[in-house]
């Protein structure tokens, strides 16, 4: 779908979008529709019970005095309440509304609110943006699908008086939809498709925005001491890899970086704790921290963000044979501290072990951020709107949680304690990788805990419940949701850019 802004003008084709706000206010653009249709508008609402709502539209079909196929009235509601994500929210919709309307053009008319914090620019920019996000679709195998299964919206334009502001404020957002999109695309792949060496090779394309990649192999990471990562994935015939990306936009090249350390397990069985087989199809989306990292290292050097940051995934294929980790092994990470392995299907947690301490070995990061799809217990505890967040710092938890309603991902922060730490405390070893029956999120992120320096600001989001969607939501449509990206890359402008 191609967007574009453009000077008002009424259409001579395609659907047509005006505002309504809430109590039937007309804005200027319905008004004018109301004035070409002789009375339409208002005689279609007094037939209806379009209120104009956030959620609601309304529409009137071959308006007469309008060259449009149809005209949409879209409940705008209340300017106070409308921010950046409300507007996102609106565009979302409508795409969803015209696509199912078998429309392939589409012009919406934006206009300066009053009562609104926003310009016009950024009202238009914003519609664009959700318009985008909601058109995505993951259709690459289906050969067979019929025309009228398909979206239909080819073009959408969006009128307004200074058609360039918007494009200046679209431009960036753009640039971090991409990135979206980038994510949203790798985490629907089958595991057939993405394992450890070709998310590897996916990550290293970023090089062609100046990023800087290492990959590591197994033979290195053996070197390393990273018996933990290397434990998950010895069932697999699948390398296991780390990947390292750094992007160095800060004017002072060496300034510390910020560090964001993804979970990549391309597909998790469970390994000899096997996971039943009802839904275990879902588990190629257990390397979705690792897509968010890829996304969000994409999105920070395509618009040349003015910062240092680094990137670190460790990928690998949890499998059952016959070299694959038994329940009770012990292994040694890259700390040196001893895990007994109780449950090879609490291995998130032993792929980030290493991963965390290998980031900030090498990088010494001024703080660390990691995402994984960890724990089923996350899910019981908050359900599917919010992700978890564990941290060690109230800074680092207030900024993202900020950046978080800013972009409309979620977070919820969870309790860190000693007494749960105590939990995963081994009489055979340093630690196990589980804590028991309560707790099982907490627990984990304790486990995480043990792998952070002294001294580093650290955040662990846990993003089980958020990185796949099981119905469509305004701007995500059902499917891979590319929860993290928007968020940490909100983090990053607000609170580490170079301003």
């Amino acid at each position: 779908m191609k967007v574009a802004f453009a000077k008002p003008e009424l259409p001579s084709q395609g659907a047509y979008i005006v505002g309504v706000l809430e109590g039937r206010k007309l804005t200027a653009a319905a008004a004018q529709a109301e004035k070409a249709t002789k009375g339409a508008v208002s005689r279609a609402l007094n037939a209806s019970r379009f209120k104009g709502g956030q959620d609601e539209q309304l529409i009137v079909l071959a308006p007469q005095g309008l060259d449009a196929s149809r005209l949409i009235l879209s409940g705008f509601g209340n300017p106070a309440k409308l921010d950046a994500f409300a507007f996102e929210a609106i565009g979302g919709r409508l795409v969803a509304a015209l696509n199912g309307a078998g429309e392939r053009e589409a012009t919406i008319a934006v206009e300066s609110l009053a009562g609104s914090n926003l310009t016009e620019g950024e009202i238009a920019a914003r519609i664009a943006t959700g318009a985008r996000l909601r058109s995505y679709r993951f259709d690459k195998y289906r050969t067979k699908e019929k025309p009228e299964h398909k979206p239909t919206l080819k073009k959408l334009t969006i009128t307004l008086s200074d058609p360039a502001a918007a494009k200046k404020a679209f431009d960036p957002l753009d640039k971090i939809v991409d990135s979206v999109i980038v994510t949203r695309n790798l985490v629907s792949e089958p595991a057939n498709i993405i394992y450890p060496a070709t998310l590897a090779k996916e990550a290293s394309e970023l090089a062609d925005l100046g990023v800087t990649i290492e990959v590591l192999g197994e033979k290195e990471m053996k070197k390393l001491g990273m018996g933990a990562l290397l434990g998950v994935g010895q069932g697999s015939d699948r390398e296991s890899q780390l990947v390292t990306m750094q992007w160095n936009g800060a004017a002072d090249a060496k300034a510390k970086p910020v560090c964001f350390v993804g979970k990549g397990v391309t597909f998790d069985t469970g390994g000899i704790s096997i996971k039943p087989a009802a839904g275990m199809e879902d588990m190629k989306w257990d390397m979705g921290g690792s897509g968010v990292v890829i996304g969000l290292m994409r999105a920070l050097a395509a618009r040349k963000a003015k910062v240092n940051a680094v990137g670190v995934i460790g990928l690998v294929e949890n499998m059952p044979s016959g070299t694959a980790q038994r329940p009770g092994d012990i292994v040694t990470s890259m700390s040196g501290q001893t895990i007994e392995v109780l449950n090879t299907d609490a291995e998130g947690r032993l792929v980030l072990a290493d991963a965390l301490w290998y980031a900030q070995e090498n990088f010494r990061p001024r703080m660390i951020v990691d995402l994984a799809t960890l724990t089923g217990a996350i899910m019981v505890a908050l359900g599917t709107e919010h992700a978890g967040l564990f941290t060690n710092d109230d800074d680092l938890s207030d900024k993202l949680v900020a950046a978080g309603k800013a972009t409309g991902e979620l977070l919820w922060r969870m309790p860190l304690a000693p007494a749960y730490d105590r939990l995963i405390d081994s009489p055979a070893a340093d630690m196990k990788n589980i804590g028991g029956r309560y707790g099982g999120s907490i627990t984990a992120a304790q486990f995480l805990q043990r792998f952070i320096q002294k001294g580093t600001p650290w955040a662990h989001l846990d993003i089980a419940g958020v990185t796949w969607s099981e119905k469509d939501r305004a701007t995500t449509p059902k499917g891979a949701t590319a929860f993290g990206v928007r968020l940490l890359e909100q983090l990053v402008a607000r609170d580490y850019e170079d301003k």
